[in-house]
């Protein structure tokens, strides 16, 4: 279900570029689409190794599966899948370095080029819902979910929620501060 929310994003930057009616909006509705589909395989793949390490596919196995510490986090054991999983959210979420679907210097906007006022917003808050889906996943499967990661402090209740919610505002503010240091890729380097 969890990837089914994240790929619907392809068909509405896609639709919105097209019915915008402008041929800079359709670019980069098609940039847009190629971007998520060639990052969406790899976002899956990272989540492979996880779904084997917790022995099943329910989200709830897998946070308790890294139950026990800091070290029975699935960011510390898989690593690499980790870091993956991080880079294919990012260009997932059309965030900074790889924000090529909105280049100013070449495609004007982006495929929102015709869009203004509340339709706007609306595409705006589709783009920070799916960031916040993505930070929450990253949660689940690799920071332990709502444990603590310190053998002794109980995480049960609404200080589980606690630790779970601190941990998806560290990547939301993570996903933000990237976007506001580091340049954009050309598009011949995605």
């Amino acid at each position: 279900f969890s990837m089914w929310v994240l790929s619907i994003a392809v068909s509405r930057l896609a639709f919105g570029g097209w019915v915008s009616n402008n041929k800079y909006s359709l670019l980069g509705g098609l940039r847009a689409s190629a971007q998520l589909v060639s990052y969406e395989l790899a976002l899956g793949l990272s989540w492979v190794g996880v779904i084997m390490l917790a022995g099943s596919f329910r989200i709830q196995e897998i946070v308790t599966a890294q139950a026990g510490g800091l070290y029975h986090w699935n960011a510390v054991r898989q690593i690499v899948a980790f870091i993956i999983y991080m880079t294919a959210a990012t260009a997932e979420v059309s965030r900074t370095p790889f924000d090529l679907p909105e280049g100013e210097t070449e495609l004007v906007a982006g495929f929102h080029t015709e869009y203004s006022s509340m339709r706007f917003a609306l595409i705006q808050m589709a783009e920070y819902i799916n960031m916040i889906t993505v930070a929450v996943l990253a949660t689940n499967l690799f920071l332990g979910g709502w444990h603590s990661g310190i053998p002794g402090v109980p995480s049960e209740g609404l200080l589980g929620f606690v630790f779970w919610g601190g941990k998806v505002a560290l990547l939301l503010f993570v996903f933000i501060w990237l976007r506001g240091t580091l340049p954009r890729f050309r598009y011949d380097q995605l």
